[in-house]
């Protein structure tokens, strides 16, 4: 599943830097806008301690975890939606994405330039979601007036046009009101009827506050962390604190050496892994582990996927053919050592084509194609 986030914000916030130490891809960061003309593209793994246990207990050949691909994209500036800066090509790549992270700034430093003047993420964050409803008003607009021209047509055509046009007149009135499409609660029927317009305000968002390396465990005492957790709040979002440069340090050390440097610093585990876990329930996932002599496996479903549907994330021929899937839950298989330690128990089940795969589920699908 081809799942990608796209990293947004002002120049100069930390967004390379952020995407250095979650790609570890060495793309450029300096002290000056625009130093990410064309967007890296990096696929990050995600962390997950189940895997690793099902991993220390079955001893395979490797593990192969899920992942997420992150895009850096160069950083917005007002006037964005009308070409400033690079901001026609900027956007046209977080169009791409599933999803936003929004990286703001939260730390002081005269040495670092700020394209506003000072730092305040909210009003960062506010001049970015400007430009995108700017941007998303033209999209608007283009399709209201091919739906306008259908609403002359009889019968069910006319109907839906009628209803369509009635939509976008209100999810207009929301943007011009500086509303991002997302806050507007549609529906899931509206929803659909959108969906093919990819509004970029339409993306779900997570944020990340940019702390300065000093500030590691005084969170608490930054008034711009907390002002963007109220931001936050409001909406319903989520935010990750963490210090990209110094995550980016981490991901520079050897392997053996970051365990310790953690520690020295206050961390149990990089802010990165908290990233890549919150991107991957931002889009809505879950996972599913087949284990086996020669791999443990994660693998990435939506939530709600039946049986058939996660069995074709691994290859169309098993969903094709679906006769039925060998279900255990993880910990059972951790907490009683063997998968026939778990059969004895009566804790495998066999489930049909109506079964809704948990997060967590260990699976064995039987097929015929």
């Amino acid at each position: 599943m081809a799942l990608s986030i796209g990293i947004v914000g002002l120049p100069n916030v930390g967004k390379s830097t952020l995407f250095n130490a979650l790609s570890a891809a060495g793309a450029q960061a300096a002290n000056y806008p625009f130093c990410t003309i064309e967007p890296n593209v990096g696929v990050v793994p995600v962390p997950d301690d189940r895997l690793d246990k099902l991993t220390a207990l079955i001893k395979p050949l490797k593990k192969v975890p899920t992942s997420i691909e992150f895009v850096d994209i160069a950083g917005l500036v007002r006037g964005a939606s009308k070409g400033e800066g690079l901001g026609n090509q900027f956007l046209g790549n977080i169009r791409q994405v599933n999803a936003v992270l929004h990286v703001l700034r939260c730390f002081e430093d005269d040495n670092v330039t700020h394209v506003e003047g000072g730092v305040n993420p909210v009003r960062d964050r506010d001049v970015v979601d400007t430009e995108l409803c700017l941007k998303d008003l033209e999209t608007v607009e283009k399709r209201r007036e091919r739906s306008l021209k259908n609403t002359k047509v009889g019968g069910k055509v006319g109907d839906e046009a009628k209803a369509e046009v009635a939509l976008l007149d209100r999810i207009k009135a929301g943007l011009d009101s500086g509303t991002t499409v997302r806050a507007q609660r549609l529906t899931e029927e509206e929803q659909a009827v959108i969906r093919d317009l990819f509004l970029l305000t339409d993306k779900p968002v997570l944020y990340v506050a940019n702390i300065g390396e000093s500030e590691i465990g005084k969170e608490d005492a930054n008034k711009h962390v907390q002002a963007v957790k109220e931001m936050a709040k409001k909406e319903g979002a989520e935010v990750v604190v963490l210090a990209a440069a110094m995550e980016s340090e981490i991901q520079q050390l050897p392997e053996e050496e970051r365990a310790g440097f953690l520690e020295s610093a206050g961390l149990k585990e990089p802010g990165l892994h908290k990233v890549a876990r919150e991107g991957y329930k931002l889009l809505g996932l879950w996972t599913y582990f087949t284990v086996g002599e020669q791999e443990c496996r994660a693998w990435t479903i939506h939530k709600g996927y039946k049986a058939p549907q996660a069995a074709g994330v691994i290859h169309t021929d098993f969903e094709r053919g679906f006769i039925k899937a060998e279900v255990m839950r993880w910990e059972d298989l951790v907490k009683l050592g063997s998968e026939s330690a778990v059969k004895e128990k009566g804790l495998l089940r066999v489930e049909g084509k109506d079964y809704v795969v948990q997060d967590g589920d260990c699976m064995h699908f039987r097929f015929n194609v």
